[in-house]
């Protein structure tokens, strides 16, 4: 299956400590489960037209939670940290978010 870069970058994770990390120029995002580092950078550069100096990701398995005597499990996500590079512009999408 050929992945666009829109699919590859599902949406960007807004948490406090993600907030933070702006601060050194590093952008959370949840991404397409079988996208690797390579995939991941490119899609990046290209959406959001900025330069990528490194790339970490992290695959979270679902929480299994429970409604009385159902049991559930939350879906499985892969995030993926964006390191930019010093001179590259921040990401405008996530500035009205501080």
């Amino acid at each position: 299956m050929k992945l666009t870069s829109h699919d590859i970058i599902r949406k960007p994770v807004i948490t406090e400590k993600s907030m933070a990390a702006m601060a050194e120029k590093k952008y959370t995002f949840i991404v397409h489960s079988s996208a690797n580092k390579v995939q991941i950078k490119r899609a990046v550069e290209e959406v959001f037209g900025v330069k990528v100096e490194d790339v970490k990701t992290i695959n979270m398995l679902g929480k299994t939670k429970r409604v009385g005597v159902h049991v559930g499990k939350r879906a499985d996500l892969k995030k993926a940290v964006v390191k930019l590079t010093t001179e590259s512009n921040a990401i405008e999408f996530f500035e009205g978010m501080q």
